[in-house]
């Protein structure tokens, strides 16, 4: 006899007919079989593809790239393993390694996917234990006792039952739309920030209302998959009206207002604009509640859509993004005027960020108590960089110039006369 299946009768094993025996070894070598494809094809596919994501998509789906060798890998084992099972009737002794190991690369790649979508962490590992105790259970043929204790657990609302199943499935039919919501939102605002014949403003739009399409679709998609009665929502979004006439309306204010300054284009990411009174800052992006403005000392302003859509607004880049910076400058009246004005002009032109194009000038603007008053007019293409700085890049220039050629800057000046009184005089 052989040893192992008098091994086996001495474990009380020997009712199981040698052909599953057989049939189990057949499926554990090909179950070993697909695990070393999965290994090849994380080399070879995964591996560059994961470059290629990397390099295409960069800050798109960001957790992706780094996990799509994993994917690969075992998404190919259970490919493999789902055309393996269906190929034959397996007894339930060789089936079950194929469903475990079927089970748990499912398992890996919706674990590996939804926690590169940014899915927390809870949700995925709820899908991944569900997916996994989905899988083995039917390749041992053992689903229908599961379904139907989760089937019985549950509550009656009205004349709709809420069992642990349905909940169940609705919750996984839930994250999995989230998850793709999350994903073709990213590749579509890949695929449109690519676009050539698209301004900045209109990428953003663009990908604003993508972003919306993708979530109607998705909510669609899981009505039909849920099958649930439209009608239901006909008190909902009365509650939802309301709300928002009441609630919301600042909020949706606030959205509709972002999409209008997106589509008429009057403010865009980048341009420079007037927070307040005085502080100059350069838009970061538009939100779907406030537009994010950073001001050169690093305060990162959040104003309302509203705001800018009923308040006046400064925008220095809404047509032409040449800004027009003033120097004033005082020189000694015993200064030679006609060299101060001539130094002036070309330490306006030496500044690297002074146009030449409109030329710089310098204007005599008054004849002071102390000084002969002057300003210098300068032209800049980038005030994101600031203005403060341009004006002390070319005073220091000047400072320099005025010193080498004897300018003489001016300080305040008072003439004191005295008189002598004679003697005997009025005091």
């Amino acid at each position: 006899m052989n040893p192992l299946f008098a091994w086996l009768r001495s474990q009380g094993l020997s009712g199981i007919p040698r052909e599953h025996w057989i049939s189990a070894a057949i499926a554990g070598s090909l179950v070993l079989i697909a695990l070393i494809a999965g290994a090849v094809a994380q080399h070879f596919v995964g591996q560059p593809l994961s470059r290629a994501w990397k390099g295409r998509l960069t800050g798109q789906a960001e957790g992706l790239g780094a996990r799509l060798p994993g994917i690969v890998r075992h998404g190919t084992v259970a490919l493999i393993l789902v055309v393996l099972i269906n190929a034959d009737d397996w007894p339930a002794l060789a089936a079950a390694p194929i469903g475990l190991a079927l089970g748990a690369a499912t398992a890996l790649v919706a674990l590996a996917t939804l926690r590169g979508l940014g899915i927390p962490r809870w949700m995925a590992w709820l899908v991944a234990v569900a997916l996994f105790v989905a899988l083995f259970s039917h390749a041992v043929g053992g689903l229908r006792p599961i379904t139907a204790t989760l089937e019985r657990i549950g509550f009656d609302v009205g004349r709709r039952r809420f069992s642990m199943l349905s909940l169940l499935t609705i919750l996984i039919t839930v994250i999995a739309l989230y998850a793709l919501v999350r994903l073709a939102n990213r590749i579509v605002a890949h695929w449109i920030g690519q676009s050539r014949g698209l301004d900045a403003t209109q990428k953003l739009l663009s990908q604003k209302l993508a972003a919306i399409a993708v979530v109607v679709v998705a909510f669609f998609v899981g009505v039909d998959v849920l099958d649930i009665d439209l009608t239901t929502f006909a008190v909902f979004s009365g509650a939802l009206g309301l709300a928002i006439g009441f609630g919301l309306q600042k909020t949706v204010g606030n959205l509709i207002a972002g999409i209008i300054l997106l589509m008429d284009r009057s403010i865009k990411p980048g341009d420079v604009i007037v927070v307040g009174d005085k502080d100059v800052g350069w838009v970061n992006k538009i939100g779907v509640r406030a537009v994010s403005v950073i001001t050169r000392d690093g305060k990162e302003h959040l104003i309302p859509n509203e705001n800018l859509m009923t308040q006046p607004v400064e925008n220095w880049s809404y047509t032409d993004r040449n800004v027009r910076v003033r120097v004033p400058v005082g020189i000694s009246y015993a200064s030679d005027l006609k060299l101060a004005q001539e130094l002036m002009l070309r330490a306006a032109t030496e500044s690297p960020r002074v146009l030449n194009s409109p030329k710089p000038n310098v204007w005599l603007t008054a004849f002071g108590d102390s000084a002969i008053e002057h300003e210098i007019l300068v032209w800049i293409s980038d005030p994101e960089g600031g203005v403060g700085n341009v004006r002390s890049d070319v005073l220091n220039r000047l400072w320099w110039l005025f010193k080498e050629h004897g300018i003489a800057l001016p300080f305040p000046q008072r003439d004191v006369y005295l008189h002598t009184v004679p003697p005997g005089g009025d005091h």
